[in-house]
Formats: C-alpha cells, sequence, structure tokens
C-alpha cells in the first residue's frame, strides 16, 4: 500500500521542480483559467513517488485536479493520491472531481475511465486558446497527436 500525505512547507522546492519538469512550470492553463499549480494544495504519494495537485471549489461542490504525476510508473502511485484525494475531498462534503485533459492524452484518458472518471465535456480549440496564456504548450503532443482541443472529466464521489 502506498501512502499519501499533505504537502508540507520543505516539499515546496521537490514539488516545484516536479512542476517545471512535467508542466514546464508552475502555470497550468485549464479551461481558460491560469492556476500556480506550485501555489495549490497538493498530495505527494510515497517518498516523493507521485504529485498531485487540486484546486478545491466547495462552493460549487466539486475540486478540480490540476496535475497528477506518478514518477514510478505502473506501481498504483497515480491510484493511490486519486483515491487519497477522493477520500479527502468526500469528508469535507465536495461531491465531485473534475480534471481536463488535452486531445492527445490518450493514456490518461484510459486511465481516468476506468477510476470511475466519465468525459463530461469536449472544448474544441481550447489549447489553442490556452497557448495565447502559456505559449508553451506543445502544438504537437503524445504518438504525434496535434493538441488543440480539451476534454473535461468528472468523477461523482460517493
Amino acid at each position: 500500500m502506498i501512502s499519501v500525505r499533505c504537502k508540507e512547507p520543505g516539499d515546496q522546492p521537490w514539488v516545484d521542480e516536479v512542476l517545471h519538469q512535467m508542466w514546464g512550470g508552475r502555470i497550468v492553463v485549464v479551461h481558460g483559467e491560469a492556476y500556480d499549480a506550485g501555489a495549490l494544495p497538493a498530495l505527494i504519494a510515497g517518498e516523493r513517488h507521485g504529485l498531485a495537485t487540486f484546486a478545491p471549489a466547495p462552493a460549487r461542490r466539486y475540486a478540480e485536479l490540476i496535475t497528477l504525476n506518478a514518477l514510478v510508473a505502473r506501481q498504483g502511485v497515480g491510484t493511490a493520491l486519486l483515491d487519497a484525494l477522493a477520500s479527502r475531498l468526500a469528508a469535507q462534503g465536495i461531491g465531485e472531481i473534475r480534471l481536463t485533459m488535452t486531445n492527445d492524452n490518450l493514456d490518461a484518458l484510459r486511465f481516468y475511465q476506468r477510476r470511475g472518471f466519465r468525459i463530461a465535456a469536449v472544448r474544441p480549440g481550447a489549447v489553442d486558446q490556452a497557448r495565447r496564456i502559456k505559449p508553451s504548450i506543445p502544438i504537437v503532443g503524445n504518438y504525434g497527436i496535434p493538441r488543440h482541443d480539451e476534454i473535461e472529466m468528472m468523477r461523482v464521489l460517493a
């Protein structure tokens, strides 16, 4: 079993490094909104084997998963982070988790659907718009697929 804990102040340099390596910096653009992922609440799996950052929106009864990175592949790190996040949010009365991914992220699409997420919306051209805020977003993504659109997913919490 993989332990998951909340980010502590001493973790911040590591969090910033992960965000730089995996996301090109602390700023992540989701549905036209720029988030400073390094300043958000975060969960850390194991001995810094994974990181999840999220933005709670309790008034709207959901939280937006901003980043999820398992730095050790296929060991249950991502699942442990999602399960811990779901438990914490449900205990706070938050009813769902939402996330947004790009159209080229086929591995993530499979991962999230297998963990109870469903497609809630597709926003054609949203990534092209996001490049106006964060020009470093690559034009070509995974598997050589042009990166243009956002896919929003949601998981209702029990």
